[in-house]
């Protein structure tokens, strides 16, 4: 069972369907990021009360700070900051719904410290995947597809996979 969760990359539609689907279940927000958005991402950090918001873009992080000054909500900057939301303690899952291979590292350090990773980026896959299976299989840790397309595939496949050889798919 879920408790707590980092939500990296918030601000987006799988993000904010994260949040809403947190906020129903009564799982706790412990991290959120966003490359940019800083009025969505101060909106976010006042109702769900995260303890940490990574901002990837170095500017609009020190803009979030002011922002947030009346909070106690901490604000990092850059990809550092990204890599830290995903391996927050005591968090049980990360979803990784930022945009393109920014979403790597992140995924990568999650894994690394057993967190279950429910996994909206599939470039980190795309550029990444073999690596990426493989640190999960070692560490024990478990990834969920939470994309449409891709947990649509992942849920056929529940129970068939020695079944098939390949799956070919068309864009």
């Amino acid at each position: 069972m879920i408790k707590t969760v980092s939500i990296l990359g918030s601000t987006g539609s799988i993000g904010r369907q994260s949040l809403a689907a947190a906020e129903h279940l009564g799982v706790r927000v412990r991290a959120i990021s966003a490359h940019g958005d800083i009025a969505r991402l101060e909106e976010q950090a006042r109702k769900y009360k995260p303890e940490f918001v990574s901002v990837f873009d170095e500017e609009a992080a020190a803009r979030l700070r002011l922002a947030l000054a009346d909070t106690p909500v901490r604000v990092g900057g850059g990809m550092q900051s990204l890599r830290e939301a995903a391996v927050m303690a005591d968090c049980d899952a990360v979803v990784t719904a930022v945009s393109g291979s920014v979403g790597l590292l992140p995924t990568l350090d999650a894994i690394a410290q057993k967190k279950r990773i429910c996994l909206a980026n599939k470039e980190t896959l795309v550029c990444a995947g073999r690596l990426v299976m493989r640190a999960a299989a070692e560490a024990g840790a478990e990834i969920v597809p939470v994309d449409s397309e891709h947990s649509a595939i992942f849920q056929c496949l529940e129970g068939r996979r020695e079944q098939l050889r390949r799956i070919l798919l068309t864009g």
